[in-house]
């Protein structure tokens, strides 16, 4: 009689652990966030929240001088931030080597018997690298508004950033069921649903669609969703709300999710965010095809791209809005930096 209660009492817990697997455990706080009686409502895990903030923690920055000769007038082959100070040139190697490579050293991107030489192919990488930087915190403050970024950012301490994709290669179902659309293989770019996980193409890069359901028409003659359509739309929309650690009413007001009119501001900023996007996969990573080796390029042939989470890794603000610029401040030649202390002395 004993053995049956230890494996009724076994089962029962079995059960329980099944059942509140995917159960926030409590307790969870809610913030309203828009009109009352809309349900725009943000739920925080404080226990997710103290992880979230371990990942996003700041990185030690080595401010230098401006003062001094210039490195593109002592050093060899600087095709970029060769205005900068020797001082600024030498601290900035030391902080991308950090975020990028720390395991690896100099030797990641230079031949070390000749810093000079462009054999090593990450080179090229790292300075179309800084140039994406300086093209995001000069021409894309709409969405990274005055935090910007810096290679540290999406890199943290990887040689490849944890989130980036790749176009993906068609799975077929086999017998009738033809092409499945990316369905029914959860992954993390789809927020672990059952929706295609393949719709990043679809809206990251030039001349994709709008990322729209419903038509901007009384009469469906301006957009006609297809049920194809939508779910992708659903599956991008899944996976900025991962990305970000927000519910869907971060941007959108839950009584008319289509209208702009009653959205949150943050919605503006997540169209220009894709938009960015846009920007950066076509006329910069994909721009390195033939620079990266095979082994760096996905099943299809194409290099690795950026996504939401590329930055902002679970955080509504990437490194939870600390900015990284003041220490930095030739990353975002094209714009006023924030006003302290530190930048003022830096510049």
């Amino acid at each position: 009689m004993k053995n049956v209660r230890q494996k009724i009492a076994i089962a029962f817990s079995v059960l329980a652990i099944v059942l509140l697997t995917a159960c926030e455990r409590p307790p969870v706080e809610s913030k309203q966030t828009g009109y009352r009686g809309t349900g725009m409502d943000q739920i925080n895990n404080p226990r997710t929240q103290e992880k979230l903030a371990k990942i996003n923690e700041m990185p030690a920055s080595t401010p230098a001088s401006p003062d001094g000769p210039k490195a593109g007038a002592v050093y060899q082959n600087v095709k970029v931030l060769g205005n900068l100070s020797t001082a600024q040139f030498g601290a900035f190697m030391v902080s991308m080597t950090s975020w990028v490579a720390p395991k690896e050293g100099c030797a990641y991107c230079h031949n070390v018997q000749n810093f000079a030489d462009d054999s090593v192919y990450t080179k090229t990488v790292a300075r179309r690298m800084i140039q994406m930087n300086q093209q995001i915190n000069s021409n894309w403050n709409d969405h990274v508004k005055v935090t910007g970024v810096t290679c540290y950012t999406c890199h943290r301490g990887n040689n490849i950033p944890q989130n980036v994709w790749f176009n993906p290669v068609e799975k077929q179902g086999g017998g009738m069921l033809g092409n499945k659309n990316g369905q029914n293989d959860p992954l993390v770019g789809s927020a672990y649903a059952s929706l295609p996980n393949n719709s990043f193409g679809s809206y990251f890069l030039a001349n994709s669609s709008a990322a729209r359901v419903i038509g901007d028409t009384a009469l469906p003659t301006g957009h006609k969703a297809t049920l194809q359509s939508t779910e992708n739309v659903y599956g991008v929309m899944s996976h900025m709300s991962h990305s970000l650690g927000v519910n869907c009413t971060y941007c959108h007001n839950s009584r008319a999710f289509s209208s702009w009119e009653q959205s949150t501001p943050q919605r503006v900023q997540a169209w220009y965010g894709i938009q960015m996007l846009k920007d950066l996969n076509t006329n910069y990573m994909d721009s390195l095809a033939s620079t990266f080796p095979d082994n760096r390029k996905g099943p299809g042939g194409d290099v690795a791209k950026a996504n939401c989470a590329t930055c902002h890794q679970g955080v509504n603000k990437p490194l939870l809005g600390q900015s990284m610029l003041k220490d930095y401040p030739y990353l975002a030649p094209n714009r006023d930096m924030p006003k302290d202390s530190t930048h003022i002395a830096a510049k």
